[in-house]
């Protein structure tokens, strides 16, 4: 059996704030997990400070001054590289070690709340797409960009678009054609954006020919703030949940957030809205994070509120969705420990003690658990660094057991402006048994693992 019994469900795990044990003073700012210095153990920046782990007992503080990042190696040379969509700069990573700014290409005048990294053009480079915000007081709206990685520490912006105010980007091959697309969340009521990719990096919003706008009859779009990709239902499609911020105003309940179900190659790949499946509404939610936080092979939602009071005087906090099945989920916040968060954009996933287990950055905070929560499997997977990115950004590992798939994406760039761990993370709940990885690369080359143990962290390279 593969997922856990209800009664197992009700010895649900405790999760604690450890960041006081493990001497990290965490910021309360979005929040990127990644592995420096490529030493196997994945390291936080947060508030714009880079902290280094140490071997999960306890984190050092390596840099400061970056501003909130995404991180890829943009230059193949096998150490990830910062991009702080805050401060419109790159960072190179200098073996682990050290960081120093490259040259920017001109850009117009920006301001940014999110961006994401992808090989938008299959040529074995990570590009950036960067989102464009808003000047409220002056009613600016401030183009997004995409820029091309054109090779040796050079990138071009090839393309500018200056229509909606985007806060969160994330990117996704949701139709299995070999070319990583991209999802806009649009604020002020504005439709989101399904950025189709021929391939060739060449972008066409195709929100709403897969019904991908997350709004409601009557209004063009919503006040999305952020959104994540995951296979929620174990299709082996990759669904999305689109995080709206809703007054309710004089035109009635305003867009609330949604979970978009990938319907798959019969349906052409097309989402179906099944509406709010249990998320209840609060005013402010704002960044979601998706990952199986008790490995028993549903993705859980996890998701962010920014007002501490919400209109009317009600208190808005931010929740932990445990992931039932079926696109039943259900509010888990008190009993996991993480009751009464503060307000907060701060939410991503990884597994700081490459125990199978993963921990949860949020308001200021870092979740982990010692408790012993399923079977697991962790995947590491790395490009060649000529036809494959070498932080394999976009590529995708399936996992079928019976008559479910599990898929995980890697990923640089979720919710608003944070990011998950590289490192994929499966939950495989009850089940025992050897098992057969299949991965596609960016550019759609395929390459099968079999013969997998459970409970272990498996490094994968591409192999031409």
């Amino acid at each position: 059996m593969l997922l856990t019994s209800i009664a197992a469900l009700m010895q649900l795990p405790l999760f604690r704030d450890v960041a006081p044990d493990m001497k990290i003073p965490l910021a309360n700012d979005e929040a990127c997990f990644i592995d420096v210095d490529q030493d196997g153990w994945t390291d936080l920046i947060a508030g714009g400070i880079i902290w280094h782990n140490d071997h999960g007992k306890g984190f050092t503080k390596l840099a400061d001054g970056f501003g909130a990042v995404i991180a890829a190696d943009f230059d193949n040379d096998g150490f990830p590289d910062l991009f702080s969509w805050s401060k419109m700069k790159i960072f190179h990573n200098e073996g682990g070690k050290k960081f120093t700014e490259i040259l920017m290409p001109k850009l117009p005048q920006m301001n940014s709340r999110g961006a994401c990294w992808g090989d938008f053009n299959n040529d074995g480079l990570v590009d950036l797409y960067i989102g464009g915000y808003e000047d409220w007081d002056r009613n600016i709206t401030f183009p997004s960009a995409i820029l091309m990685n054109r090779g040796g520490n050079r990138f071009q912006v090839t393309w500018i678009d200056q229509k909606f105010r985007t806060r969160g980007v994330t990117a996704c091959d949701f139709n299995r054609d070999g070319a990583l697309d991209v999802y806009a969340s649009n604020y002020r009521l504005q439709p989101n954006e399904l950025w189709h990719n021929d391939g060739k990096g060449v972008f066409t919003d195709k929100a709403k020919e897969y019904n991908a706008l997350a709004t409601s009859t009557g209004f063009d779009g919503g006040h999305s703030i952020g959104a994540a990709w995951a296979d929620f239902d174990n299709d082996g499609e990759f669904d999305l949940f689109a995080g709206n911020f809703a007054h309710v105003d004089d035109r009635g309940d305003q867009p609330k957030s949604r979970f978009l179900r990938n319907q798959g190659p019969k349906l052409g790949f097309k989402f179906e809205d099944l509406g709010t499946c249990g998320v209840f509404y609060q005013e402010s939610y704002a960044s979601p994070a998706a990952g199986d936080i008790d490995n028993d092979g549903n993705v859980d939602l996890f998701f962010t509120t920014v007002y501490g009071v919400g209109s009317f005087s009600k208190p808005n906090f931010p929740v932990l969705y445990h992931n039932d099945g079926k696109f039943k989920f259900s509010d888990v916040t008190a009993p996991y420990g993480m009751d009464k968060l503060p307000p907060t954009y701060q939410a991503a996933f990884a597994d700081i003690a490459n125990n199978g287990q993963l921990s949860l950055s949020s308001g200021g905070k870092l979740f982990s658990t010692t408790e012993k929560l399923h079977h697991w499997l962790e995947v590491r997977l790395q490009g060649d660094g000529k036809t494959v990115n070498r932080s394999a950004i976009g590529a995708q590992v399936r996992i079928k057991i019976k008559d479910q798939t599990f898929s995980r994406q890697v990923e640089a760039g979720t919710g608003e402006g944070n990011q998950n761990d590289l490192k994929l993370h499966f939950g495989l709940g009850e089940y025992r048994g050897k098992l057969s990885l299949d991965i596609t690369w960016p550019g759609g080359k395929k390459q099968t693992v079999r013969s997998v143990k459970m409970d272990q962290i498996v490094d994968v390279k591409f192999r031409a």
